[in-house]
């Protein structure tokens, strides 16, 4: 599918958006930009330096990553996971299937990677936190789009607010700096990380608990947030027919960089100098409020690239990643864990920031290439097709020319 695609065509049965797939392999990218820095350093998120790479470089680098990466893409993945959703109900109300049953054997395919890959790849795993809250879209999937809209800003706002009340709390402690024991628990972790599979294993589930309150705190209420929005777009087709939102996209460019950047530098500016304290907190609150903004840039910015003279080098650049994006995304993990753990080479600490993003944009291209090569060949990317086998309890055909199911 090219950029000339129609908006009737785009709407047709079974057809895919290509430029969504597009905007779907650049979350990809950003999620891998951001998780590498967890799986290269045991330092990374306790609010320390590691201290072997303190170099300007290096600071930048973590600087680049925190205003333009953390806590931004997944929102924008989240928002294409509950548009995708949309697309799924009608595609089942077409055929005549019970959504909903369909609906919960994909959520526990999910459900069940998920933790296969927070135990043995990453503790940071984001496919049992969208298991879980897909229970709640399955729920709301007849509200009415305004209400989802509402539902979402609410959710933000509520988030936010939290936040602040707790930075108060904090300030009112006289909490403030990061625990004086997290570099010695940074230091076991890396050794254990290091370690053989077992030490690797042992490893991860220490870190859950404390994955887990992030998890509840920031990352699924803002989650599920994104869900209800790309829910209510869902319903109104918006991503079908970008050329009659040209207006929108422009207004969210302005909007997203102008106040996502600000809020953005307040956010690694806290982080990276100021961390552990009632300021830390306060600017989480606030990247609650703009990174949202900052994401839906991104979005109109791709998107409207993706229509533009060169969109179609866009689109055969990023469109074949986003199509597989489970595979890549477990992909990304197992690499990491190759390279950065006991499984493999064990250069956890060991790559400077410079280092692991050159890392996480050599794997990106790589699995775009491999994307490319493999879709020519099949219709699915390989964990693609094992979730909807499971979920259409099927065995739906793999290759190009492949008899329908089976």
């Amino acid at each position: 599918m090219t950029t000339a695609t129609t908006a009737t065509e785009s709407r047709a049965a079974g057809a895919r958006l290509a430029h969504v797939d597009a905007l779907r392999g650049f979350a990809l990218l950003g999620i891998l930009i951001v998780n590498i820095g967890y799986l290269a350093s045991a330092y990374h998120g306790t609010g320390l330096e590691d201290p072997g790479f303190a170099a300007p470089r290096d600071n930048a680098v973590r600087w680049f990553v925190a205003v333009f990466f953390e806590a931004k893409f997944f929102l924008l993945f989240s928002f294409l996971f509950g548009y995708s959703f949309t697309l799924q109900l009608s595609s089942a109300e077409r055929q005549g299937a019970r959504f909903a049953s369909r609906f919960l054997r994909r959520l526990a395919g999910l459900f069940t990677l998920g933790v296969l890959h927070a135990v043995l790849l990453f503790p940071g795993d984001i496919l049992t936190t969208y298991a879980v809250l897909g229970l709640i879209l399955t729920a709301a999937r007849r509200l009415r789009p305004r209400t989802a809209v509402r539902a979402a800003v609410a959710l933000f706002a509520v988030t936010a607010a939290a936040y602040a009340v707790l930075a108060l709390c904090v300030h009112a402690a006289g909490g403030s700096g990061v625990d004086p024991a997290a570099a010695a628990g940074a230091e076991r972790a890396a050794e254990a990380l290091r370690g053989g599979p077992a030490s690797v294993v042992a490893a991860h589930l220490e870190q859950l608990p404390d994955v887990l309150v992030l998890l509840v705190l920031f990352q699924a209420p803002a989650a599920l947030a994104a869900f209800l929005l790309g829910l209510a777009a869902g319903r109104h087709q918006v991503l079908a027919d970008i050329a009659r939102h040209r207006g929108t996209l422009g207004r969210l460019q302005w909007t997203g960089f102008t106040l996502g950047l600000l809020g953005g530098a307040v956010y690694a500016h806290a982080s990276l100098e100021h961390p552990g304290g009632a300021y830390q907190v306060l600017a989480l609150g606030i990247d609650v409020v703009t990174a949202p903004l900052l994401a839906a840039a991104y979005a109109a910015t791709v998107l409207r690239l993706a229509r533009g003279r060169h969109g179609d080098r866009l689109i055969a650049s990023l469109a074949p990643a986003g199509r597989m994006t489970l595979t890549n995304y477990l992909t990304q993990s197992l690499v990491c864990a190759l390279l950065f753990t006991g499984y493999g080479a064990a250069l956890v600490g060991d790559v400077s920031p410079p280092g692991v993003l050159a890392i996480a944009l050599l794997l990106f291209t790589a699995q775009a290439v491999a994307s490319h090569w493999w879709l020519r060949r099949y219709r699915y990317g390989p964990l693609e097709w094992l979730l909807r086998a499971w979920t259409t309890l099927t065995r739906p055909p793999l290759r190009r020319g492949e008899a329908g199911p089976r």
